[in-house]
C-alpha cells in the first residue's frame, strides 16, 4: 500500500511539472512551425536596472540574427554599447524561448508566462530568480510584433 501511495504521489507531481512544460513545448512548436525568418518587435526589459529609460527596444531579426536594435529615441544601439550583450540575450524570439526554457527548468524559483495565440511566442514573462530576495525579478514584454517580407 505504501508503494502504491508513493507511486500515485510521483505521478501527480510529474503531471504538475509536465503541464507547465507542455504549454512551453506547445507554444515553442507553434513558433517553430510559423517559420518567420524576418520580423520586428518591441522588447521591454523590466528590472531593477539603470537602463530603464532606454526601454522599449525596437528589434529587427533576420534569419535568427539581430539585424538592428534601437532605443525609444530611434537611435541604433551599437554592439560596443555597455548594455548590448545583456539586451541581446533577449533580442530574438528564439533567445526568449531559450531563456524561458532555462528558467522553467529550475534556474528561477518562479516563472509566469503568457503566449501569443497565433504564433506562440511569449508576450509577457515574469521571472523571480530567488523568491526570498528583493530586486532580483525580471520582466520581459514583447509587443508590436510584425512579420516582415
Amino acid at each position: 500500500m505504501k508503494n502504491f501511495i508513493l507511486f500515485i504521489l510521483a505521478v501527480v507531481l510529474a503531471a504538475c511539472s509536465f503541464s507547465g512544460n507542455s504549454e512551453f513545448a506547445r507554444n515553442h512548436q507553434k513558433w517553430q512551425e510559423a517559420n518567420i525568418p524576418h520580423y520586428r518587435f518591441e522588447l521591454n526589459i523590466g528590472c531593477f536596472c539603470a537602463f530603464r529609460s532606454r526601454m522599449p527596444l525596437t528589434i529587427e531579426v533576420q534569419n535568427g540574427e539581430i539585424a538592428s536594435m534601437t532605443g525609444p529615441d530611434g537611435v541604433a544601439i551599437p554592439t560596443t554599447d555597455s548594455n548590448y550583450e545583456y539586451f541581446s540575450r533577449f533580442a530574438t524570439i528564439d533567445h526568449l524561448f531559450s531563456e524561458l526554457e532555462a528558467d522553467l527548468a529550475g534556474e528561477a524559483d518562479e516563472v509566469t508566462v503568457s503566449y501569443e495565440a497565433t504564433y506562440g511566442y511569449p508576450i509577457q514573462i515574469s521571472i523571480d530568480f530567488i523568491k526570498e530576495a528583493v530586486d532580483d525579478e525580471l520582466g520581459l514584454t514583447v509587443s508590436g510584433f510584425e512579420a516582415l517580407p
